[in-house]
C-alpha cells in the first residue's frame, strides 16, 4: 500500500515527478473524467482541506483541486477545456476526423471543430502568471485554425493528384491524413495560443513559491515542451484506430450490422485517446526545475538559490 500511495507532502504531487512512471500516475488523476462531476461543495471542501493541512497521509479529494483549478490563477477551468474533459469532449471531433469518404466541407468542419477545441484547451491550461490580452487569444485562434485547415486541404489536394494509387489505396491513405495534419496544426496551435508567454515571459519562483522574476527563456522551454506533447498526442489517436477499423471492416459482423461501424469507431477512438493523453503530457513535468545559470543573467543577482521553478502549463 505504501508503494501505491506514498506519503502526502503538502504542495507536491502524490507521485515522483522525476520519472515518466510517476508523471503518468499523476496525470492519470488529473485527466480522470470523474472529476468533471465534482460538486462545488466537494471542491471547496478539498481546497479547504489543503489549506488546513498540517500533517497526515493523502486523503480523498486532493486530486480534485489539481484537475479543476488552474495553478496560477486559482480559478476553475471551464469543464470542456480541463484536461479531464479533453477525452470526453474531444472524442467527438476525433471520431469525426476519422470518418471515411469525407467530402471537402466535412473535412473543413471537423478540422475547424478539433482545432477550436484544442485552442481553448491550450489557452485554459497555459502558464497564466502573466495576463493575456483578448486580442492575442483571437489572433492565436485564427492562426491556429487557419493552419489546421490549410494543412489538411493541402494534403488532400496532393492525394487527389496521386494517380498511381488505386481508389481503395487512396481511401486507405486518406484515413491516415488526419495525423500529419492534426499533429502539425496542434503544434502550431500551441505556439500561437501561447505566443504571449514567449514575448512577455513567465514568472519563475524559488522553492518557497516566491516570485524571483520573469523569464523569456523559461517561457520558451515551457511552450516548446508543451508543443512536443501536442505533436505526439495525435499519433496513437489518429493512427491506431484506422488500423483497427480496417481490420474490423473485413469481418462478417460489420457486413451484417453496418450501423455498428460508427459506435465501434467511437469506442476505439475513446480508448486510444484515454490512453494517449496521460502518456503524452507525462513526457515532461508540469513544474519544471531550472538552474539559475540557464536563465537570464539578472536572475543571478536576484537570488542566491541555484535552482528555480516555473509552471510549464499543460
Amino acid at each position: 500500500m505504501a508503494n501505491k500511495y506514498p506519503p502526502f507532502v503538502f504542495g507536491q504531487p502524490r507521485f515522483d515527478q522525476s520519472s515518466f512512471q510517476g508523471r503518468l500516475r499523476h496525470f492519470l488523476d488529473v485527466v480522470d473524467p470523474r472529476t468533471l462531476f465534482t460538486s462545488e461543495r466537494k471542491l471547496k471542501d478539498s481546497v479547504k482541506l489543503l489549506d488546513d493541512f498540517k500533517k497526515g497521509t493523502l486523503v480523498s479529494g486532493v486530486s480534485n483541486k489539481e484537475a479543476i483549478i488552474h495553478p496560477d490563477t486559482g480559478e476553475k477551468i471551464f469543464m470542456p477545456f480541463r484536461m479531464s474533459g479533453f477525452v470526453p469532449f474531444g472524442t467527438i471531433t476525433v471520431t469525426g476526423l476519422l470518418l471515411p469518404s469525407q467530402g471537402f466541407a466535412q473535412m473543413i468542419f471537423w478540422q475547424w471543430l478539433n482545432q477550436s477545441h484544442n485552442a481553448c484547451v491550450n489557452y485554459a491550461n497555459r502558464n497564466a502568471s502573466k495576463p493575456t490580452p483578448t486580442s492575442r487569444f483571437v489572433q492565436g485562434y485564427v492562426g491556429a485554425v487557419s493552419a489546421a485547415i490549410g494543412i489538411a486541404v493541402s494534403l488532400n489536394a496532393l492525394l487527389q493528384k496521386a494517380d498511381k494509387f488505386s481508389p481503395a489505396k487512396k481511401m486507405m491513405v486518406q484515413r491516415f491524413i488526419p495525423y500529419p495534419a492534426v499533429a502539425c496544426a496542434s503544434t502550431i496551435n500551441t505556439v500561437l495560443m501561447r505566443n504571449h508567454e514567449l514575448t512577455e515571459g513567465i514568472e519563475v519562483v524559488d522553492d518557497k513559491g516566491n516570485v524571483v522574476g520573469t523569464s523569456k527563456i523559461a517561457a520558451k522551454k515551457a511552450v516548446t515542451q508543451t508543443a512536443i506533447t501536442r505533436f505526439v498526442l495525435p499519433a496513437p489517436i489518429l493512427v491506431i484506430p484506422p488500423i483497427i477499423m480496417t481490420a474490423i471492416e473485413k469481418t462478417d459482423f460489420i457486413r451484417k450490422f453496418p450501423k455498428m461501424h460508427l459506435p465501434i469507431q467511437a469506442m476505439v477512438c475513446t480508448v486510444c485517446f484515454g490512453l494517449a493523453l496521460p502518456a503524452s503530457i507525462a513526457l515532461f513535468p508540469q513544474i519544471i526545475e531550472i538552474d539559475v545559470t540557464n536563465l537570464e543573467p539578472e536572475f543571478r543577482e536576484k537570488t542566491s538559490r541555484q535552482t528555480l521553478f516555473f509552471n510549464k502549463g499543460l
